[in-house]
Parts: C-alpha cells; structure tokens; sequence
C-alpha cells in the first residue's frame, strides 16, 4: 500500500471532523478525523466531485 500524506482535518461546526489524503499514484482518501486507518478512497477527481456536491447541497442527506 502507498504512503498517504494526510491533510489538516477539517471540522463542521458539530464535532465531526474529516482528513483528506493522497498518495502518490493518484488516490485520494477521506477519513474520519482519528481513524486514518480506515477510510473511503477514490481518484482525487470523483471524491473532488462528491464534495462539490455536497457544498451545493445534492447530497448532504448522506451526512
């Protein structure tokens, strides 16, 4: 498995915060702030997509 460089967690106003990672091939990952072993992972352009997504508001019912 490839070495994940792990952003600054970004926190919502409630409790619950979120890392954003890459590695070197090209994956992005998103984890739970404190779980970095276990994660979502993808190409950085669809987790990219799913976060727009979620800013605009399409999909905030999966929050």
């Amino acid at each position: 498995m490839s070495d994940i460089t792990w952003e600054a967690p970004f926190c919502a106003e409630a409790s619950n915060c979120f890392r954003i990672g890459t590695d070197a091939e090209g994956n992005a990952y998103i984890a739970v702030n404190g779980e970095e072993d276990r994660y979502v992972t993808d190409s950085i352009e669809a987790l990219r997509r799913l976060i727009l997504d979620v800013k605009a508001g399409k999909v905030d019912h999966l929050l």
